[in-house]
């Protein structure tokens, strides 16, 4: 382990019987929590070449369980978000991608720091079951065309093992690591496709555009190496997704969505990553028949409908579908307005301000374990390009008292900037790679 540890400080590249030393040593213990953060500071420093990181994502996919998913069909899809503010998407494009035929075997997490967690917002649903068992999983989208679980630990434990020592060593912000880790979980997901949502922004992990491509490429590239397709659009998260910021209010925005009164924004993202998905999986010649089949199946109400046999096939309540209120709600609302004395524009608003804001008041973790308030949530009235008048509001939050409204007030004005010229709202889909 010296050895390597020497060898990749000086910038020299690994052979595969490297990596799968490495990775076996974490397995069983013989490599010491302090030699592999040193290699893993190491990495930092010099990198890893797309072939040590298709290698490294190989050995961690193997290092647990593989699901087998072949019996479902030759295309079974999963999607991956790298995290943001307001992202729901997954409550969306799950059952639209089901409503057409395309198998979808998701297997999320849970929140953590500013981001939200598609397993917490789908646990704001009265009874859904998002711990189900490898043999459940894997039979329910074989019977129903789709599930949504959470990440067992069966599946790429090194990779839990190596991002507990990241997270304490500061090596988290490493593109190849990245990749490695998001890519390992992917494969033991056993899905046949991977679409990706790679996020650049303030409310993302990625804050740049260039940096995101960069992983995107990256995490396409070892696909490739490891005989798995994968597609990737790059997205904007400097502003949340949507208008709704929390986990009750997610899930009613995502429902809304289905019945074909979403946000522009989420709607276009599902569709973008849909056209994708159906063109991978060869179910559309090109992006043009997809979109035209996606947008078909929200206003007929087919995918409105797969959420619903989603939620009944995993113990939950699809009467939420009808009436929110069966879900977690703060009974407070109150209106943020704005101060300025002259008309004026929103020119910015910073997704991970919002988020931290929310987080103050229980929306979201410190620490995974912590728990978590449902009920607290912000919907959006004003993004950027807004047009505003002195004292219209920006946003509304749902608080379980004013002492909450007060508490956060300041900070979430301070999310947005205004500017006394026009402003126009930035494009969302910034690239797509395959």
């Amino acid at each position: 382990m010296v050895d390597l540890i020497l060898a990749k400080r000086a910038g020299q590249e690994h052979q595969r019987e490297d990596i799968e030393h490495l990775v076996s040593g974490i397995m069983d213990d013989s490599i010491p929590d302090y030699q592999l953060s040193a290699w893993l500071m190491a990495v930092c420093w010099q990198g890893l070449s797309v072939d040590e990181t298709a290698w490294l994502t190989d050995a961690m996919c193997r290092s647990g369980e593989v699901l087998d998913l072949s019996s479902v069909g030759k295309y079974v899809g999963d999607k991956h978000s790298t995290g943001g503010v307001g992202d729901k998407t997954t409550l969306v494009f799950v059952p639209l991608m089901a409503s057409l035929g395309i198998p979808m075997a998701k297997l999320s997490g849970r929140g953590l720091g500013h981001t939200g967690g598609t397993i917490d917002k789908l646990e704001a649903i009265p009874g859904f079951n998002c711990s189900l068992s490898k043999e459940a999983f894997v039979a329910q989208v074989k019977e129903k065309g789709m599930a949504v679980a959470g990440q067992t630990a069966q599946l790429a434990p090194a990779d839990g093992k190596i991002y507990a020592l990241r997270d304490v060593t500061g090596t988290v912000a490493s593109i190849p690591l990245i990749a490695a880790s998001v890519m390992s979980k992917k494969l033991a997901a056993g899905s046949t496709f991977i679409i990706l949502d790679v996020k650049c922004g303030r409310g993302a992990f990625m804050e740049t555009e260039a940096q995101a491509v960069e992983l995107a490429r990256l995490m396409v590239e070892v696909g490739k190496r490891l005989g798995k397709p994968v597609v990737a659009v790059v997205t904007d998260m400097e502003q949340p997704l949507g208008n709704a910021v929390g986990h009750s209010v997610e899930v009613e925005e995502a429902v809304e969505t289905l019945k074909g009164n979403g946000p522009s924004d989420l709607e276009e993202l599902c569709l973008s990553l849909g056209a994708e998905a159906l063109v991978a999986a060869e179910r559309c010649e090109d992006r043009e028949e997809a979109r035209r089949l996606l947008i078909d199946s929200l206003a007929s109400g087919k995918a409105l409908a797969a959420f619903s046999a989603l939620i009944e096939s995993q113990g939950g309540n699809p009467a939420i579908i009808e009436d929110y209120s069966l879900m977690p709600q703060a009974q407070e609302c109150f209106e943020l307005l704005y101060e300025g004395k002259e008309p004026a524009w929103v020119e910015h608003l910073d997704g991970r301000t919002v988020a931290e804001a929310l987080k103050r008041l229980g929306a979201g973790r410190a620490r995974k374990g912590d728990p978590i308030d449902l009920a607290v949530g912000v919907v959006l009235v004003a993004k950027v390009g807004a047009g505003l008048a002195p004292g219209q509001p920006l946003l509304k939050l749902r608080a379980h008292s004013r002492e909450q409204f007060e508490e956060i007030k300041a900070l979430l004005y301070s999310a947005y900037r205004f500017s006394t010229a026009e402003v126009t709202n930035p494009p969302l889909v910034k690239a797509c790679i395959s």
